[in-house]
Parts: structure tokens; C-alpha cells; sequence
């Protein structure tokens, strides 16, 4: 803490980051007393300027962001923090606070990412369904029956991608792949394996070795 510089009005900015992808969420301020809840909680608490009160990420919304790792710059005036987010980033519902472009360039993936929020929304209502076993919905049946059922369906989902795929039906194939990730998101929860951890194999086979 004794590194850190703070503002003349006790603040420190903190570039907020999604620790897989690396894309900006959102830009806030701290001060001490934020600083100090976040590294206890190991979840970002910010300081509203407008409001002049601390603040804790996802308290209303559930969209916490668990803090991964907090770094400071060389000069000690800045922060960036890199976050697993519990989902959205922005009040708007966007992934990221940063949706607005003033200069257009190429379509990028990071450009893109707010297409992908349904995954995190998914896979924490399936973690929320396994919780609370609510009486009458799918995702209880399935865990109720367990996961042969549950291998059995990612089976049957499986081979329906391909038939679709044969077919050359494109409206086919994409509600037949989008049960077949549903299926993969129980799956998953049911064996206690979070998408990130998939998303960080990926993220390690996209890296070339050495010599490639």
C-alpha cells in the first residue's frame, strides 16, 4: 500500500480487467477503504465519485467480479485488476463498460465478446439450478437423474449436431449445437468444472510453442 499514490482527493484509478480474454470491463476508482475490502474480500468494492460512498461490484446485480490478480504501475498511480466476472460488467448488460468506438477498425474478437455473455449467465443459472433443485424445471430432472442422464443427453445432442450437419441445414444446426452446449454447461457443473477452465486450455493452445 505504502508504493500507491493517491489523488489529492484520496483516489487511485482501477482498470478493471477479465483475467481469460484481457478485455477492459470497466474503469473505477478506489481509495483505501475500497482497497483494503477488495484485497480482504478477494472482490472488487470501488469508490463512486458521484455518489461519495464505497461500493461493491454485483452487490445488487450478483455480477461480482472475484479478483484473480491487483498490479500497480510504475509509478504507483494506477491499478489494474484482473477479474474472473460472475457476468456483465456494465449496468447496460454489455460485458464491458467499453462498447463505443470512436475510430472503427476491422471486427475484432475482443470487439465481439459481448455475444458470449450468454455463457456466463448459463453457467451460473445451471450452477443456481443445481442449488436450489427448484420442483418442474429441466435442468433439476437432469440432476436428479444424474449423470448418466446427463452423458446420455450430450450423446443424444451430439449426434443431432452431425445429423444437422449432413443435412446442410443451417437453422437445424444451430438449435441442435445450442443444445448440445447446454448439455455440455450441465455437464460440466455436475463434475464441478468451471468454463474457465476449458476457456484456459483454449487460451494455452492458441499460444504458439517454441519453434512454431
Amino acid at each position: 500500500m505504502k508504493e500507491l499514490k493517491f489523488d489529492a482527493n484520496g483516489l487511485i484509478p482501477a482498470v478493471v480487467q477479465d483475467a481469460s480474454t484481457r478485455e477492459v470491463l470497466t474503469v473505477a476508482y478506489m481509495n483505501k477503504e475500497s482497497l483494503d475490502k477488495s484485497l480482504e474480500t478477494r472482490e472488487t468494492w470501488f469508490y463512486s465519485r458521484s455518489r461519495q460512498e464505497l461500493w461493491h461490484k454485483g452487490a445488487t446485480s450478483g455480477n461480482t467480479q472475484k479478483i484473480v490478480e491487483m498490479k500497480y504501475d510504475c509509478d504507483g498511480d494506477a491499478l489494474v485488476v484482473l477479474v474472473e466476472p460472475a457476468g456483465p460488467a456494465c449496468h447496460t448488460g454489455a460485458v464491458s463498460c467499453f462498447s463505443e468506438s470512436l475510430v472503427a477498425g476491422e471486427p475484432s474478437i475482443s470487439a465481439n465478446l459481448g455475444d458470449f455473455a450468454v455463457m456466463l449467465e448459463l453457467e451460473k443459472t445451471i450452477r443456481q439450478r443445481e442449488q436450489d433443485m427448484p420442483e418442474g424445471a429441466y435442468t433439476t430432472y437432469l440432476f436428479e437423474k444424474g449423470v448418466d442422464k446427463i452423458l446420455k443427453k450430450v450423446g443424444e445432442e451430439a449426434a443431432e449436431v452431425i445429423i444437422a450437419a449432413k443435412n446442410r441445414d443451417p437453422e437445424e444446426l444451430k438449435w441442435e449445437a445450442a443444445d448440445l452446449l447446454y448439455h455440455l454447461m450441465v455437464l460440466l457443473q455436475e463434475q464441478k468444472l468451471p468454463l474457465k477452465d476449458v476457456l484456459g486450455v483454449l487460451n494455452k493452445r492458441k499460444k504458439p510453442s517454441a519453434g512454431e
